[in-house]
Parts: C-alpha cells; structure tokens; sequence
C-alpha cells in the first residue's frame, strides 16, 4: 500500500506541487513561444512529455553504467535522441503542427524540464518511479501550456482550438496573441497559483 502510496504522490506532484510551469518556472521559453493557440499548447506539452517519459525510462535503466564524469553528455544525447524521433513524426504525419510549433521541437533537447528530471530524479531512482516521475511531470507541463494556450487564443481571437466560442461582435484583444499577452497570461496565473497556495500554507 504505501508503494502504491509514493507512485500515486510522484504522479500527482507535478501537477501541482511541483508544477514545472507554475511552481518551478521551468520550460518557460517554449510556454512563452508556442501558447498563442490552444493547438499549439497541448501539442508541445505531449511532444515534450514524449520526450521526457521516453528518455526518463531510458536514463533510469543504465544510470549504473553510466560514468559520473560523462552522465550529463549521456542524458543529452538520449534527449537529443527522442527529440529526433518527435520532430519527424511531426514532420511527417502533423505538418501542419510541426509547421506551428516551429524550431521549439528541436529545442525541446535543452529544455530545462528534461534534464532537470534526469539529474535530479531518474538517475536516482528505479525505473518504475522514474516513469510515473516524468508522466506526472509531463501531464503538469501540458495542461500548462493548454490552459495558457486556452486564455490566449480565447481572448485573442475568440476561439478555442479553433471553434468559434465568442459571439460574432466579440473584439478580440490582439495583444493576447502577441510575446506580450503571454508574460501577462502567465503573470495572472502565477498569481493566481501563489494566492490559492499561500491559502492552503495558511489553514
């Protein structure tokens, strides 16, 4: 019971707790970049959840082999690896999302989320807790990214994944799809975040 007590708690950590995007600020060039669609949120929250699950599994299982002195060239290359992997099936089976998301997929291999999680975590941990690590880590990271991506496309352009949602004689706030409506999103939420968890510090 208590095994399944810790899988359960390092699952749910990273959507709260330890929320990549709104507890530990990390990834935020991508959350900045790719939100300005509700599309473009969720697809590179599961690009880069792929991404961080696959090479999460791959670190835990040969951290013993792995020479101190060249982990951190090892975790890069099994990132750069899956990254590969993410942006050609993209590229061939989603273009126009690959289209979207631009160069953000290949950067996804210097996302500070990936290797943060490998040194602090897989690396330490057996195989079946580095997993559950890096899906409650990646499912906190994408519904991030959608729910930014949610606001923004919204409120500047009245859509929501594309669906018309406003009425017809709705104004769309422009500034909502611009670099500048994403420090804003980003900045009410995160207030938002720390207001409700100072409220649970409090009781």
């Amino acid at each position: 019971m208590s095994g399944r007590k810790s899988l359960w708690a390092e699952l749910v950590k990273g959507l709260w707790s330890e929320s990549p995007t709104f507890r530990l600020l990390l990834g935020i060039c991508p959350t900045l970049a790719v939100t300005n669609s509700a599309r473009g949120g969720l697809s590179m929250g599961l690009a880069t959840s792929f991404v961080l699950i696959s090479s999460s599994t791959i670190v835990s299982l040969i951290k013993r082999a792995v020479p101190t002195q060249v982990r951190i060239a090892t975790y890069v290359a099994v990132i750069a690896t899956f990254v590969t992997v993410a942006d050609y099936v993209l590229k061939a089976r989603f273009w126009d999302i690959s289209k979207e998301l631009g160069p953000y997929v290949p950067l996804i291999v210097v996302n500070c989320i990936i290797l943060h999680r490998q040194e602090s975590f897989s690396s330490k941990h057996a195989v079946h807790f580095a997993v559950v690590d890096a899906v409650g880590m990646g499912l906190g990271f994408t519904w991030a990214l959608t729910l930014l991506g949610v606001i923004r496309e919204l409120l500047g352009a009245g859509t929501v994944f594309g669906a018309r949602v406003m009425p017809a004689a709705y104004e769309p706030w422009v500034v909502m799809i611009l670099p500048a409506g994403a420090f804003l999103t980003l900045g009410v939420l995160l207030g938002i975040m720390n207001h409700i968890q100072s409220g649970k510090g409090a009781r």
